[in-house]
């Protein structure tokens, strides 16, 4: 998936299980099915009810540290489960990232193309606002770039993937999501408190049991900052009426849903020259993406 990718084996994960929590060393070693793998990690499962997730990319390097300090900050708060780290394994020789075990969740994931689950959507709003609630004080600050920062850092970005994908064929309107972009980018900032958010609640990353959200898990992207990404699970997650009644839910004035625009756009625009031959799945999401923003703009 990745030129540099590190990936790692049942067996690598097995030793480094037996050298650093021997308490789990008789437990045996899964891979996840590929379908259920994300861009940042190799999950594998660890007996019945654990799951190793282990880096495979650089900038997935701080998560595990990251969820072991803040999600036992977070999760008292919120109402679904937040699977946080049991164990943060460290780099070895053999491994260069710090790794980690998380409780198993059990359920399913919503359909990744998007669902019109209006009961979920109004559960996921609910989760959000939770998590806006709880004090940022002292709360990881997102750098440029990152999600929950002003959408110009990821202009020039967004533009160049524009123009490279004019050499193919990917049934876009490419000249009305120019026209969305510049829309997007235009928006004014977001001005007030910071708040936290999750960054990334796209259908992978929601565990759903008994009809429910149970669980809201990958937290690669938490952080405070503008809550714009969060408005994005409306074109990530929902379509028709659960995206009306989740966006009803969280109310946001125009220009946070423009930036919330802007995040699902940007990274659809970049993901789909990225991804275009190594996760096929994730390109097809990103020319959805593009459809439903430069629908909903212009």
């Amino acid at each position: 998936m990745h030129d540099d990718e590190v990936r790692a084996t049942p067996e690598l994960v097995g030793r480094l299980v037996a050298e650093q929590c021997p308490r789990w060393a008789h437990l045996p070693v899964t891979p996840l099915p590929d379908d259920v793998e994300g861009t940042d990690n190799v999950l594998f499962r660890l007996g019945e009810t654990h799951v190793v997730r282990m880096p495979k990319i650089g900038w997935a390097q701080h998560q595990a540290t990251s969820d072991a300090r803040w999600l036992p900050r977070l999760a008292p708060h919120l109402p679904v489960t937040v699977p946080m780290p049991a164990h943060v394994g460290r780099p070895t020789a053999d491994f260069p990232y710090a790794w980690s075990v998380v409780p198993w969740v059990e359920g399913t994931t919503p359909p990744r193309l998007g669902t019109d689950d209006v009961n979920l959507a109004g559960e996921l709003a609910a989760f959000v606002k939770a998590l806006q609630a709880v004090d940022p004080t002292d709360g990881p600050v997102k750098p440029p770039g990152h999600r929950g920062t002003p959408l110009r850092h990821v202009d020039e970005g967004a533009r160049r993937a524009l123009e490279r994908l004019r050499d193919h064929d990917d049934g876009l309107d490419l000249d009305a999501a120019a026209r969305a972009w510049g829309l997007c980018v235009a928006a004014p900032d977001w001005h007030r408190p910071p708040v936290w958010l999750h960054g990334d609640l796209q259908p992978g990353n929601l565990v759903v049991e008994g009809g429910h959200l149970a669980a809201v898990i990958d937290w690669g992207a938490l952080g405070v900052g503008d809550p714009a990404p969060d408005v994005t699970a409306a074109l990530w997650t929902f379509t028709g009426e659960a995206r009306r009644a989740y966006l009803d839910a969280l109310a946001p004035d125009e220009a946070t849903w423009l930036r919330a625009c802007g995040w699902a756009l940007a990274p659809s625009l970049t993901g789909i020259v990225y991804y275009r031959h190594t996760f096929p799945r994730m390109a097809e999401h990103g020319r959805q993406m593009v459809r439903a923003v430069v629908a909903a703009l212009t």
